[in-house]
């Protein structure tokens, strides 16, 4: 026995267990010879405290009934929050992800976890067994996109409500299962009410947690970054270092000039500075209300080899979720004020998610802003007060009113003044102004540096020269950035129809402009 005085608190000899454990992780056999023995503990300071709490208790017998029914359910008034502190933990991963790790949804692994009823799953599994006929377990699993092993007791407790039954055996223990007519029964009433029989849903409050651990407000663009993402066009480092900063502050900007100056390019490679990927639901589920998020006309998936669907897959993540690149999506003169909210089909009573909901974490470029059908006071007014407090309000067909993230980079590209289009109000909600103005002869040269090889041919310096010189100088005509690439364009087709080798003259210089500058 050791002398007291070098005895160890019980604080102490958690202090110093963490340390000997932490260090034991580089060698699992080591010797555990680092932590102390037990009868080295001072365990005086415990005895000390029991003394206390006994002295206390004693004191507090003469305190009414009312306290110490307070005191007793205080757990229990508490016990909803605990809960939703469990769930906020489970969605973001904080037991095994490491920090810095990109977020990922974690695979449910009990129905409470999907955050879903047993019946909104039933209603998918029995209206998808009605359309296929017949189907295994594992099926009927990867269809909806939640796990086997919550699916398999489901099925079960199905058929022991008559609903489906047995129609042959599966690999590894599970069942081919079919609709009883009581199941197809229900099942046609489930269809009636929305035909839907995809991916399992994912509840608003998972995808709130989601938008907000990869919003884009929390992403930042380095020098680097814009030089990568830009790196096939020509910009001055002017406009490099204007825009920087406005992609940075997450908000917003308006980029305006002539057309042809690449406003469009600029803002579709404006969510490239960001580099990275985000993860959505396919689905989201409201009260009854689904509204397809994913799009894969907007959407960019990611392909990973890794992610496979087999029996054997080794990745674990929840496959009601769909990993793509930071989305940017671009609408231009046929916008109308219905994209901009929900919209359910009456035939499948299926809901499709607005425009700004499905670019959330990304970009949303308003190309030819002022030339939409809606007048811009109506697209303005729509959203003056979400530019302003980044959420939004939408309306379900329910008849609900859900608040929703407006968490974008919006673009607004224009060839008009923004002065002339938008009051002063509006203007400062989006503090970005930047002007994508024509190309100085220097850069006129780089355009047609870069774009000559991809139309095959030569850069010619001397016949850039005779084209500046002859059809922009003397003609007190403006350069545009698009001119490179639509001259060139000419001069192809001029070539190949008359059978000559692609090559940069002055002559197909001549006829070109001949052509495209005939109003201009």
């Amino acid at each position: 026995m050791t002398d007291s005085s070098d005895k160890l608190t019980p604080a102490q000899f958690l202090s110093q267990l963490k340390r000997d454990t932490s260090s034991a992780d580089d060698s699992v056999a080591a010797d555990y010879g680092g932590i102390p023995n037990f009868d080295d503990l001072d365990f005086s300071d415990l005895e000390q405290t029991n003394a206390t709490e006994q002295d206390d208790s004693e004191g507090d017998e003469g305190q009414d009934s009312a306290e110490q029914n307070d005191a007793e359910e205080s757990p229990r008034d508490h016990q909803q929050l605990n809960e939703l502190f469990e769930r906020v933990h489970t969605l973001l991963g904080t037991e095994n992800q490491q920090e810095g790790d990109v977020w990922s949804p974690p695979e449910p692994e009990t129905i409470e976890d999907t955050g879903l009823g047993f019946e909104e799953i039933e209603r998918l599994v029995l209206k998808y067994l009605m359309a296929r006929g017949a189907a295994a377990g594992r099926a009927v699993a990867t269809h909806i996109c939640i796990p086997f092993q919550i699916i398999d007791p489901l099925l079960k407790s199905l058929k022991a409500d008559k609903l489906v039954i047995f129609k042959n055996s599966a690999t590894m223990g599970d069942y081919e299962y079919t609709l009883t007519d009581l199941g197809r029964e229900r099942a046609r009433r489930y269809s009636e009410e929305c035909t839907y029989f995809g991916s399992a849903m994912v509840p608003l409050q998972d995808y709130l947690i989601a938008m907000e651990v990869q919003s884009i407000a929390k992403q930042e663009a380095t020098e680097e970054n814009l030089k990568e993402a830009f790196s096939d066009l020509i910009i001055e480092q002017a406009m490099l270092d204007q825009l920087g900063p406005a992609i940075n502050s997450g908000r917003g900007m308006f980029l305006f000039g002539y057309p042809g100056n690449g406003k469009t390019s600029i803002a579709e490679r404006v969510t490239g500075c960001f580099g990275s990927t985000i993860w959505i639901p396919r689905t989201l589920g409201i009260d009854g209300d689904i509204i397809r998020l994913y799009d894969p006309a907007i959407h960019e998936k990611v392909d990973d080899d890794n992610k496979s669907e087999g029996i054997l897959s080794m990745s674990s993540y929840d496959r009601r979720w769909v990993q793509i690149v930071r989305p940017t999506v671009v609408v231009g003169g046929e916008l109308t004020m219905e994209e901009l909210e929900v919209r359910q089909n009456p035939a499948n009573k299926l809901c499709e998610a607005p425009l700004q909901l499905k670019s959330n974490c990304g970009t949303l470029v308003i190309d030819d802003f002022g030339r939409q059908r809606m007048s811009t006071d109506e697209l303005l007014n729509r959203w003056i007060v979400p530019l302003e407090k980044r959420y939004d309000f939408l309306n379900l067909p329910s008849g609900k009113k859900i608040q929703v993230p407006f968490d974008q980079l919006i673009i607004f590209s224009t060839n008009l003044e923004p002065k002339d289009l938008v009051d002063e109000a509006f203007l400062r909600r989006i503090p970005y102004k930047i002007e994508a103005t024509n190309p100085s002869a220097d850069m006129f040269h780089q355009l047609f540096e870069l774009m000559a090889p991809m139309q095959g041919f030569q850069y010619d310096k001397g016949v850039v020269d005779y084209l500046i010189q002859t059809h922009y100088v003397e003609t007190e005509r403006e350069m545009r950035a698009c001119h490179p690439r639509d001259l060139l364009l000419q001069i192809r087709n001029f070539c190949t129809y008359k059978g000559l080798p692609k090559k940069m003259t002055a002559e197909a210089i001549d006829i070109a402009c001949s052509n495209y500058f005939t109003v201009m």
